[in-house]
């Protein structure tokens, strides 16, 4: 479905990040991934390159807008366009409300909110060149339903993308640029890997299928 296009997926290296580049590896893109720790995305690098396809590495902490201007620079060196951005890095918080800290609140809305508008930001001037490009931004649906145990940081984080999702869409139509969002449940990763067996068995007790 993919072969010949260029795909940047942010916290590639472990988790649903993981998943989705060498997925799409698989349908024939090639990469640029971006993470925090190198040792994981020269593993993840191995394995999309072990599926035929060309992957770059662009290390760096989405928070800081520099890291997506680093990402795009290197696509365009390296493959001279991008196609689609996935935009997946985020943290997530437990911290009850009466014990986070402003440093708290604003680490987890600059990873996940920030960064995502950070990343569109930086790649959108390209695909708007392009005539063409597709954004997918994974949010949760912590961002609509609050949860006990989630900052309320994280569900305002969520909550941003999808306005950020919604507003990009309806700007760049025009642009051949789609933008969308996919709102996440529970998902098993290392993230989830965090959970007591008690949380873990009320998380599925909702889940109809388990």
């Amino acid at each position: 479905m993919l072969q010949g296009k260029v795909v940047a997926v942010t916290g590639a290296s472990r988790g649903i990040g993981r998943q989705v580049a060498l997925t799409l590896a698989g349908e024939g893109a090639d990469l640029i991934i971006n993470g925090m720790n190198l040792g994981c995305l020269e593993d993840v690098r191995s394995e999309v390159e072990a599926c035929g396809q060309k992957c770059v590495i662009a290390e760096g902490d989405v928070a800081l807008p520099e890291t997506a201007e680093r990402l795009v620079q290197a696509a365009r060196s390296e493959y001279g366009r991008i196609d689609v951005l996935v935009n997946n890095a985020g943290i997530n918080d437990r911290t009850k409300t009466p014990q986070l800290t402003d440093e708290g609140w604003l680490r987890v809305i600059n990873v996940n909110l920030n960064g995502t508008y950070y990343m569109c930001h930086a790649v959108l001037p390209q695909m708007v060149e392009q005539g063409s490009g597709c954004i997918v931004n994974i949010t949760s649906a912590n961002g609509v339903t609050p949860h006990p145990n989630a900052a309320p940081s994280y569900g305002a984080s969520k909550a941003g993308i999808t306005y950020l999702t919604r507003h990009f869409a309806l700007e760049y139509a025009p642009h051949g640029i789609r933008v969308n969002a996919v709102q996440c449940g529970p998902i098993s990763s290392e993230m989830t890997d965090q959970w007591t067996p008690e949380y873990r068995e009320q998380a599925l007790s909702k889940v109809p299928l388990r």
